[in-house]
């Protein structure tokens, strides 16, 4: 869809959906055209368009599709960054974990909570009226019905890895009865609602699409696998894991193994445009670049996180990896990471007078650090310089607030300066490079964790190798653009026992997805949120003072609190998550 349809998202909007208004529970797709008037083909085909440009219609302020805020910034992965504590606080908040409260300042989530059920209310309106349609009169009608009820799926999955606690709203609903649907079910009842739409299209849906963007067998089978792991960690009220679900864990698997993909063979490749819809990407967000409308259809999800002070990007230097995150990288002399104390030292602890900061003697490090974290004195996205008139070695002036956040800044979601899908609007930078939801690495390491807590972690053996011989390949790009050879990636002889595999395969995850707004998330679906969050707290508020006060609560700080508005709004309907 990215380069014939996605140009015709804009008119589609503005024409059958209308406007959007404050609370969700009040929107509906509004206009010159009803349900009962756009029972054709042809406005059904646009109404699907419109409903996958719902998942994308994210912003910086009420984020949809990177997580960097809610995933990445409120683990160990990042910190908040920007100008000082106060510039965006309610991040600040988020990040010190018991400054989150509902609605009191709060406009991040509630904004995301609300731009969610307005993807799932274009979803619902677009089904309301293909259902209507005799499916004589169209061939692609239970396609298009999967694919709608894959989006819808989509969107319940992100807002309940958030919230825990939402409604389910389907097209059958009318507006009365919305606002008495409860968010107040069983955890195990909620997964299975998402996975009746997911199963729905799994069913459905073909092998692979004539364009590319749109859900496929393969990004239904790999969604189901992903919501069958998260439903395998049984959470109480308190949200503590009270049993590991073998029989979910089985279908993990079983669903990983119908995923049809394949690892790039440069890691670098997924983050670095001109590789969309590559092999490794399972489902992505789509975006595009001079296609006709009147701003492009361009992600500003990450406006806010461009190095600063630089000449050649904008505005304004959130999202700095943490030094915790950093040292994960550092090697042994086998090339295997240092399990239990990576972060006994600092691998960049000097800052030399021209900027960079050089390596520890001895250290040796997975070449994914450099196409994770800017680190001064080494290449930014794979240059040295841009056009011959500006330094695109990574710079300690480069972070905007270095007293208080230190000097290592993100490149997962950077495009160079240069590059034909960027573009600056005032100080904020959008590209059109798309936003994977999930990556056929996930789908691998989804199986491997479902086997090891199976007892068959030799089985997973070769498939966290796979990861790792792909990240040991992957040194090319950062060493063509004059980075030193401090490379070591070694692979797993064997695993001796569970506890080693474990440990294993949750720091491949979080080395393979740092700072792709993934890892708070795993930490919550283990059950070591408060555990892993209250260490790393311990000993990175020593370096940074700004944490000094942050503290994780276990059984409330998982999870964000249900917007106070809709629980007025629905008149107690509603029930708050615990501990707010």
């Amino acid at each position: 869809m990215k380069n014939n349809i996605l140009k015709n998202i804009a008119l589609l909007a503005a024409a059958v959906l209308g406007s959007c208004s404050g609370d969700f529970l009040e929107y509906e797709p509004r206009g010159v055209l009803s349900s009962e008037n756009v029972a054709t083909p042809q406005n059904a085909e646009s109404l699907v368009i419109a409903a996958y440009a719902g998942i994308g219609n994210d912003e910086m302020i009420g984020p949809l599709t990177s997580l960097w805020v809610y995933g990445s910034v409120r683990s160990d992965d990042a910190y908040k960054g920007g100008g000082g504590r106060g510039d965006v606080d309610v991040i600040d908040r988020y990040e010190q974990y018991n400054l989150t409260i509902p609605d009191q300042g709060d406009w991040m989530a509630p904004r995301t909570w609300t731009n969610y059920y307005k993807a799932i209310s274009r979803a619902n309106f677009a089904l309301s009226v293909i259902n209507s349609i005799p499916a004589e009169d169209y061939a692609e009608k239970t396609i298009r019905q999967a694919e709608l009820r894959f989006l819808r799926a989509h969107s319940h999955f992100m807002l309940k890895t958030l919230f825990k606690k939402i409604p389910y709203i389907t097209e059958e609903l009318a507006q009365e009865e919305i606002a008495q649907v409860t968010n107040d079910v069983s955890n195990d009842d909620l997964w299975n609602k998402i996975a009746e739409d997911f199963l729905f299209a799994y069913n459905n849906l073909p092998q692979f699409q004539d364009e590319v963007g749109r859900a496929n067998r393969s990004a239904a089978a790999a969604y189901l696998a992903k919501l069958r792991l998260y439903q395998a960690y049984e959470q109480d009220e308190q949200h503590r894991v009270v049993n590991i679900n073998t029989a979910r864990l089985e279908e993990v698997i079983s669903f990983a193994d119908q995923v049809v993909g394949g690892l790039e063979r440069d890691f670098g490749n997924n983050f670095f445009d001109g590789f969309d819809n590559g092999p490794e990407s399972i489902w992505a967000v789509q975006f595009s670049i001079n296609d006709g409308t009147v701003v492009s259809r361009l992600s500003y999800v990450t406006g806010l996180n461009s190095p600063h002070g630089t000449g050649l990007y904008g505005c304004c230097g959130f999202h700095l990896a943490s030094q915790n995150m950093v040292n994960a990288f550092k090697t042994g002399s086998n090339g295997l990471p240092l399990l239990d104390n990576f972060n006994d030292q600092d691998i960049f602890n000097t800052v030399l007078p021209n900027g960079t900061t050089p390596l520890a003697a001895g250290v040796t490090v997975d070449p994914r650090l450099d196409h994770t974290v800017g680190v001064p004195g080494r290449p930014f996205k794979y240059k040295n310089t841009i056009n011959q008139s500006g330094d695109m070695v990574y710079n300690f002036s480069w972070a905007r607030d270095p007293g208080v956040y230190g000097y290592f800044g993100n490149m997962k979601e950077q495009q160079a300066p240069d590059c034909s899908c960027y573009r600056k609007e005032g100080p904020f930078i959008g590209t059109s490079k798309n936003i994977d939801f999930i990556r056929y690495a996930d789908v691998l390491l989804f199986k491997a964790e479902a086997l090891i807590q199976l007892n068959r972690w030799n089985e997973a053996l070769p498939i966290i190798n796979e990861i790792r011989a792909r990240a040991a390949a992957s040194a090319e790009r950062p060493l063509a653009a004059g980075a030193s050879n401090i490379y070591n990636v070694g692979l797993y002889e064997s695993f001796p026992n569970k506890d080693y595999a474990w440990k294993a395969l949750k720091f491949e995850r979080r080395l393979e997805f740092g700072m792709e707004g993934q890892r708070f998330f795993d930490l919550v679906r283990w059950g070591e949120a408060a555990e892993v969050l209250n260490a790393y707290l311990n000993k990175e508020k020593i370096k940074r003072d700004f944490l000094a006060n942050a503290k994780f609560t276990a059984g409330r700080d998982e999870y964000y609190p249900i917007p106070q508005r809709e629980i007025d709004f629905t008149k107690g309907v509603y029930k708050q998550n615990p501990g707010y």
